[in-house]
């Protein structure tokens, strides 16, 4: 009977090197992909100029390609909020809940294998990787909490770790297993040369957005003058997007730093208000927040003009238009660098 294993494939190099071990076993492997909203750095690279060298793909059905398996894409979406809004076990650095992260995915692959009459689950989990996730300390709470309990195998550091039921069953040897540990990632580089593969992501960071600082801020501060903490999957797109300015708690611009952002965001027409450069080459700004008086709308202006080719202009034209068909023209001298105070930025 051959036994069947799912993998959890981030499309990072641990999970890659996970999946072929328990592949070289004789067991059918397939992968499994969780789509939160978060992990989406292939866009940025499809929209940024700097970025424009990057290699652009799906990272997660690039590694199943290499693998030679099936893959699953599961939305989670909705019900991935309530992992970021209410981490039973808090935040990391930033607004990465990345233990309570891990163990809705193990239990969410945990229901799968159950309905897909499947054996066990893989991760590329390495004890000492982590500082949040990974540690000897918390690696059982996942493997309980997930209700995976000793079908969770980590054959990366299995060695280093209680044997579970593949390994007691005897569907898998346990001498086949690897020993690694801490955060160097020497060993798993070592492997991947063994294993034939070149090309993979960079295998020192994960491409969540929520354990980048400067992202986490923005979304704090989304929550903070919404005051609630909820978000959409244009909010997850958004904040990783053009300069953020918040002129005042009841609205910020998001303003385009290229033309690929000036696209992308022309893409939000009538769901913001909009505010473009006319006169000159310059950027396409969102407004995300109250409808706009007349003063706001004109500082609102005055704050685009300052990154348009007209900065040092005594006047620019820019269109203003609302969420409907109403719009204006403003003539409007662009503000200096001294009258835009540092703190309306937002990371």
């Amino acid at each position: 009977m051959t036994r069947k294993a799912v993998a959890l494939i981030s499309g990072g190099l641990d999970s890659l090197l996970a999946a072929r071990l328990i592949q070289q076993q004789g067991i059918q492997v397939e992968g499994i992909n969780f789509y939160t909203g978060f992990c989406v750095e292939g866009h940025t690279h499809a929209i940024r100029k700097k970025d424009k060298d990057k290699v652009k793909r799906n990272n997660a059905l690039w590694s199943a390609e290499q693998l030679g398996i099936k893959l699953h894409i599961i939305d989670i979406v909705e019900e991935y909020k309530d992992v970021v809004i209410n981490p039973k076990h808090g935040y990391g650095a930033n607004l990465n809940p990345c233990l309570d992260c891990k163990i809705f995915m193990v239990q969410k692959a945990h229901e799968w294998i159950q309905a897909n009459d499947f054996d066990f689950i893989i991760t590329g989990e390495v004890v000492g990787q982590r500082p949040m996730s990974q540690r000897k300390q918390t690696m059982p709470i996942v493997s309980a909490e997930s209700g995976a309990d000793d079908l969770l195998l980590r054959p990366l550091c299995a060695q280093n770790l209680p044997a579970t039921k593949p390994e007691k069953e005897g569907w898998i040897k346990r001498d086949l297993l690897k020993g690694f540990s801490g955060r160097s990632r020497k060993p798993q580089m070592a492997l991947a040369k063994e294993f034939g593969f070149e090309d993979y992501a960079q295998p020192a960071g994960g491409c969540c957005f929520l354990t980048d600082a400067s992202y986490s801020v923005k979304l704090q501060d989304l929550w903070d003058n919404r005051g609630h903490k909820k978000y959409e999957i244009d909010d997850i797109m958004l904040l990783k997007v053009g300069r953020h300015i918040r002129p005042d708690q009841s609205y910020k611009l998001i303003i385009a730093r290229e033309e690929g952002e000036n696209r992308f965001l022309s893409g939000y027409k009538g769901q913001f208000q909009t505010i473009k450069t006319v006169s000159h080459a310059g950027p396409m700004a969102l407004v995300e927040g109250d409808k706009l008086d007349q003063q706001q709308i004109e500082l609102a202006c005055a704050i685009t003009a300052r990154f348009s080719k007209g900065r040092d202009e005594e006047s620019v034209e820019l269109v203003y238009s609302d969420k409907g068909d109403e719009s204006q023209a403003i003539h409007i001298k662009p503000l200096l660098p001294q009258d835009l105070p540092q703190e309306w930025y937002i990371a």
